[in-house]
């Protein structure tokens, strides 16, 4: 069986949509090609390099990508991870199964302290849930995820 393509998409590429590709090839392995692009994209931010670096899991080498790279090609299920990227999700060929996992940037987050990194933390631990909950049991074309966190 060829293997299920998942494309997340958010704003940036430097967060959101960067830790759920991460997390999706970590727990799913061969099963998934899964690739990330944001409608904006901005560098990967050290913060979320950091949070995965925690898991053993390394994407300090991977790059922000245009949504614009994507165009045209076939996926298995597009998933937003943010507003503003599900309200410019273009439609891709295919007719994928689309999701919508909506989390906060924690990029936002500007008090003092540990706070934005615990921002990140949180993130990354709602996305593992959301992931996992994704292969588990609502990678079979539901599309009644989108508001799960």
């Amino acid at each position: 069986m060829p293997a299920k393509r998942v494309l997340i998409i958010c704003s940036g590429n430097s967060a959101r949509s960067q830790i759920a590709e991460a997390l999706v090839r970590h727990e799913a392995g061969d099963l998934y090609e899964v690739y990330s692009a944001g409608t904006s994209p901005l560098e990967v931010r050290a913060e979320a390099i950091l949070v995965m670096r925690e898991l053993r899991i390394d994407i300090s080498k991977r790059r922000s990508k245009p949504l614009q790279e994507f165009a045209g090609q076939n996926f298995d299920f597009v998933i937003t991870v943010c507003d503003r990227a599900r309200e410019n999700c273009p439609d891709f060929p295919g007719s994928p199964v689309k999701l919508h996992w909506p989390f906060d940037d924690p990029a936002e987050v500007t008090e003092p302290g540990d706070r934005r990194l615990i921002a990140f933390r949180e993130l990354r631990d709602h996305i593992h849930a959301r992931v996992m909950f994704f292969l588990e049991e609502g990678a079979y074309g539901s599309s009644d995820q989108s508001s799960a966190r």
